[in-house]
């Protein structure tokens, strides 16, 4: 629970570069992280090739539950996290 009383939940998602690649993380607000993503900020990863699309968020209630989640992903081969893509829940979010 945050200071101010109100649960903090925490989203585990998966972003899709413009060369295909899949990027997973986890944030407290996964729409402010893309944009962090997009515009240069934050993971090494994009330096390679822009953030493209959310393509994938999940909601946890900790950030422990979201680290395992997303460790999980992580171990995941790539047609595996298609399969999982494809079943995702939640807006997409396209850089503009």
């Amino acid at each position: 629970m945050h200071r101010s009383g109100q649960i903090q939940e925490w989203e585990v998602y998966i972003v899709r570069a413009v060369n295909g690649a899949l990027y997973t993380g986890i944030a407290r607000d996964a729409d402010r992280r893309f944009t962090d993503h997009a515009e240069g900020r934050g993971a090494k990863f994009f330096r390679v090739s822009a953030a493209r699309e959310i393509v994938f968020r999940e909601t946890h209630p900790s950030r422990g539950d979201a680290q395992r989640r997303e460790a999980e992903i992580k171990r995941m081969r790539r047609a595996e996290k298609l399969v999982l893509i494809g079943k995702r829940v939640g807006p997409r979010r396209r850089r503009a």
